[in-house]
């Protein structure tokens, strides 16, 4: 009876190892990304059907912020996110000692200045008042759509993907430029009418239901460096999932439906 029960107990665990062993080889085939509501999180859930083919699963999880991701990516709770793009990934490690890397570009969500009282840039009068969100990796872009239109001159040999309001030289036009707010709330304060001109991300202003093609007093060009990446930890870009998801983000036929869906307002980007 003892020789038995311990022959039961050695296949009880020998079950026990192949069914760890088949979970561990499942989910490596399954993807948990974090993203933005819109509309990081609407492309993932078109790609979702044709990665189930693949015998990739990806489960998304919705974020509503700019912090929390990349923290949730790097403590592992993430296998990738999709909301940022390169340079305010880079700020992110630098601040955190951060390791992670980008394992591709999809789309451009171009910054735009939105406004209730101009209708053009050029028309914000002196000592006009101009909300910025606090995203500082995104200070760069601000600042070269006001250069643009002829509004502010920079110091010599600024780098836009570091610089800050302290790196303009004149401003001749003593534009107040405000930028201790949430991403998230600026829509809200160009609908209530808040400040002269207010500066909003392409996301946030399409998921208030503008269209920022057609609602900006002025838009950031399409050849922006600041296209919006997956991102991922260091070594991880090679997994085979993440290829699929890559190579499914940016197929053809995903950047078609891209620009069907936003209309313009949200540009893909190709990486052939």
């Amino acid at each position: 009876m003892k020789k038995k029960g311990i022959l039961g107990l050695l296949a009880v665990a020998a079950t026990a190892f192949l069914l760890v062993g088949c979970g561990k080889s499942s989910s490596s085939n399954t993807i948990t990304i974090g993203a933005s509501s819109v509309p990081h999180a609407e492309i993932l859930k078109h790609i979702q059907p044709q990665l189930k083919k693949e015998g990739v699963d990806l489960k998304i999880k919705v974020f509503q912020d700019y912090v929390l991701p990349n923290k949730a990516l790097a403590s592992k709770e993430l296998d990738a996110n999709y909301f940022q793009h390169v340079p305010f990934l880079k700020n992110w490690n630098k601040e955190n000692n951060g390791t992670l890397v980008s394992a591709g570009a999809v789309h451009l969500e171009p910054i735009g200045v939105f406004s209730k009282k101009v209708k053009n840039l050029k028309d914000l009068k002196n000592g006009a008042t101009v909300l910025v969100s606090s995203n500082v990796a995104d200070y760069g872009r601000v600042l070269t759509l006001f250069r643009d239109a002829g509004l502010i001159t920079l110091k010599p040999g600024t780098d836009l993907t570091s610089a800050s309001f302290n790196d303009i030289k004149t401003n001749k036009r003593h534009l107040k430029f405000k930028h201790s707010y949430e991403p998230k709330l600026m829509a809200q304060f160009y609908k209530n009418n808040e400040g002269d001109a207010v500066v909003i991300n392409a996301n946030y202003a399409v998921q208030a239901g503008l269209n920022p093609t057609k609602d900006a007093i002025a838009l950031e060009k399409s050849d922006s460096p600041y296209a919006n990446i997956v991102a991922v930890r260091k070594g991880d870009q090679n997994k085979p999932a993440i290829k699929k998801l890559m190579k499914a983000l940016t197929s053809k036929s995903t950047q078609q439906w891209i620009k069907t869906k936003y209309k313009g307002a949200i540009m893909p980007v190709s990486n052939n």
